[in-house]
């Protein structure tokens, strides 16, 4: 299975915002939408990606911990879902449902959000702060499809802790890996490898 890691984007950067139509709410959904956010969770997911299947309940734990602490948790689905209709907005919807996703589950259809972003693998993670910083980006933690490592979320939850406690978020982070993202033919972007 190939392994895509993830564009490590310098910290800092500022998030771009975004307007999507979130699969299960019906409801537009940008960064604008929580106005109150100590933080916003920006997850580039799909529905097939073994990487994404292996965390998705720890995952969505996480959005249901973290939510009710303040941190906006919005997944984005950008695969091209002509392709790969497996990941359109049906099976985002069951899969909302299956796994207990109480955060927006966005499509992506232009791809324009991962590009953005420059999101490249699924899970693509990215931690902002309060006014929109990234704080992390990098992996839900050292579990891989395969391994005998547990599925914890534990590298996510330290950053996402440490920015609620207002410290520092470590510097020192490991590129998440998964699947690469099903880009449209001729969207690939140029910094995609």
């Amino acid at each position: 299975m190939a392994r895509t890691p993830s564009q490590m984007i310098d910290l800092g950067t500022e998030a771009p915002n975004f307007r999507l139509p979130d699969v299960v709410s019906g409801n537009t959904i940008g960064l604008d939408a929580f106005p109150d956010a100590k933080g916003f969770m920006i997850a580039f997911i799909c529905n097939h990606c073994p990487f994404v299947q292996l965390i998705r309940h720890e995952f969505a734990r996480y959005g249901r911990e973290y939510s009710d602490k303040g941190i906006a948790v919005i997944a984005i689905n950008s695969n091209d879902i002509q392709a790969h209709p497996e990941d359109g907005p049906d099976a985002m919807r069951d899969d909302a449902r299956r796994f207990g996703y109480t955060f927006p589950y966005c499509l992506d259809e232009a791809q324009s959000v991962a590009r953005a972003y420059q999101a490249a693998c699924t899970p693509d993670l990215y931690l902002f702060d309060a006014n929109r910083k990234l704080v992390y980006r990098g992996q839900f933690d050292d579990a891989r499809p395969g391994s005998e490592i547990p599925v914890t979320g534990n590298d996510l939850r330290a950053a996402t802790d440490a920015l609620l406690a207002g410290q520092a978020v470590a510097t020192e982070q490991k590129a998440s890996l998964g699947c690469n993202i099903k880009w449209k033919p001729g969207n690939e972007p140029d910094y995609y490898g």
